[in-house]
Order: C-alpha cells, then structure tokens, then sequence
C-alpha cells in the first residue's frame, strides 16, 4: 500500500490509459469516494487505485477491457447485503459496473461508510518493522 503524491500520479496515468468513458466513469466514482470520505487518502493497493483510511485499505477501483470494478476489500459486504448490489455483476468482493450503468451515489457512499465502520472497529494496523 503506497500513498502520497507518488500514488496520485500514478493513479491519474492509469486512469488516462483508460477509453474516455470508462475515465469518465471512474473519475466519478474517484470523486464519490473522496466525498464519502475525506479522511481518505489515495493510495495504489493491488497495483490499483484506491484509497486509504486509518493505515488500511478502503475500497480500491479500476478499468477492465469490458467493464469497471470497485472493490470494496471484503466479500462479506457484498454477500450480506444482495438487494443493495442487485443490478450488478459481482465476484468474490468486486461490483462490476459499466459507464452506461455506474454505481448510484448512495451505494458507493453506503460502501465507503460501511468500509470505514468496519476499519474503525478493528484495533489499529501495526507498522510492519523492516
């Protein structure tokens, strides 16, 4: 997990190798996060954008050829709230959203607050000695 100006830059680069709809698409969710959030910090987790909060991973996203995905960092999220997913392709943790259908507001800022609950309720992460 790598954050600060180095990880900014390079989520912007891989946003802009991105096709202008799917940017679109994840500016915006890019955007929604950074509002539902705004202790968050940007980080690269997984070689992806993402952001971070309280030394943990939040949620991360990112372009694949045919779709996006926000990934909220643990399955059970999804899997115990099927009705707020439904209308979306899910796998083990990831929601699959396209440009013409994003992700509403109130899911992702749903996600974000459930994530930062989930990381406020674990004891602080301890900093790997190297």
């Amino acid at each position: 997990m790598t954050g600060g100006p180095d990880a900014t830059a390079r989520i912007d680069a891989i946003l802009a190798a991105a096709p202008a709809r799917q940017r679109e698409a994840l500016q915006a969710l890019r955007r929604m996060i950074g509002e539902a959030a705004p202790e968050a910090v940007e980080i690269i987790s997984y070689g992806m954008p993402a952001f971070g909060y309280h030394g943990r991973a939040l949620v991360s996203y990112s372009p694949f050829k045919d779709h996006c995905s926000l990934f909220p960092m643990t399955q059970a999220l999804i899997q115990a709230n099927p009705d707020r997913v439904a209308g979306f392709a899910t796998t083990k943790g990831t929601l699959h959203f396209t440009p013409d259908h994003p992700l509403p507001r109130d899911l992702v800022v749903w996600i974000v607050r459930e994530r930062m609950a989930q990381i406020d309720a674990r004891p602080p992460a301890r900093r790997r000695v190297r």
